[in-house]
């Protein structure tokens, strides 16, 4: 194997630790921001005081404080957003991996002519602004009094994120032999059976993939929970963009940024935890078998 030359070796490292730094370093900067006062983190005269922190300092004789995540967390109830966002991103994920995969897998599997147009509309679903879709929504929900409550979201984003996962676990599904689950079927299974118990496992970092993806779509969204939430009701993303509406009330500023970060970091562990299954179920995906 050759060897790449020295320059591109030591050009390729700057170019990768300066694309970290430049990655890295906003949300670094906000973490450490949130451990500050307003004062010294939106600081105009000079950005070095959200550094030193003088006027953190002086009011509240530390260099840090935690007053931001304590006033987000129980002055203003982010716990409850964070309640509400789990339980949307969770059923969210699992009504969406169960219906992706099995109508993933009818239509993978299926000859007919009709699945192809069943996924073209899916895409052109799926194309079209969630802010576009949601306004249809609004007047029959209030109509039916069910404006408001989470699982009136959850139905919403699942009707948003199906076409999504129909398109990503039908490829999946294209990847795997129609051979192997005929066999299965030729020694005793059904076809339910086949696909449970040979196909699923075959494909599992697919489903994963998907999944992955269908959790962040109900964890990162704005338009259609803050729409069809109501402020008891408030996931994370709104939570945060009301701290932001009323900045002018002291302190909010820095709620919204411990907010920020509190949410953010989550992101990151997920991430890191499954990475391995995201890179491998992207790869499975990409070839068809």
């Amino acid at each position: 194997m050759q060897k790449r030359p020295l320059p591109l070796s030591i050009l390729a490292s700057v170019f990768i630790i300066v694309w970290l730094i430049a990655a890295a370093f906003p949300f670094l900067w906000t973490v450490w921001g949130s451990f500050k006062v307003e004062a010294d983190f939106f600081s105009r005269l000079s950005w070095w005081n959200a550094i030193t922190g003088p006027a953190t300092q002086q009011q509240t004789g530390a260099s840090f404080t935690g007053a931001g995540y304590y006033g987000a967390w129980v002055t203003n109830n982010f716990w409850r957003s964070v309640i509400n966002t789990v339980l949307v991103t969770v059923f969210v994920t699992i009504i969406s991996l169960t219906f992706g995969t099995l109508g993933g897998y009818a239509l993978a599997r299926s000859g007919q002519r009709y699945s192809f147009w069943i996924l073209i509309i899916a895409l052109i679903f799926r194309a079209m602004p969630h802010i576009t879709l949601v306004s249809g929504y609004l007047l029959p929900f209030f109509q039916l009094n069910i404006w408001g409550y989470l699982p009136t979201a959850i139905i919403v984003l699942v009707a948003i994120n199906q076409p999504f996962t129909l398109w990503m676990l039908h490829s999946f599904f294209l990847s795997i032999p129609k051979d192997l689950d005929e066999s299965a079927m030729v020694d005793g299974c059904t076809r339910f059976e086949a696909f449970r118990r040979v196909v699923i496992p075959v494909m599992w970092p697919g489903v994963i993939t998907t999944g992955l993806f269908s959790f962040l779509l109900g964890y990162n969204d704005f338009a259609v929970t803050a729409m069809l939430l109501s402020q008891d009701n408030q996931t994370m993303i709104p939570k945060i963009q009301s701290f932001m509406s009323s900045i002018y009330q002291s302190g909010n500023v820095m709620y919204a940024v411990a907010a920020v970060v509190s949410a953010t970091v989550p992101l990151f562990i997920l991430v890191l935890f499954f990475q391995r299954q995201i890179v491998s179920g992207l790869t499975a995906g990409a070839v068809k078998g």
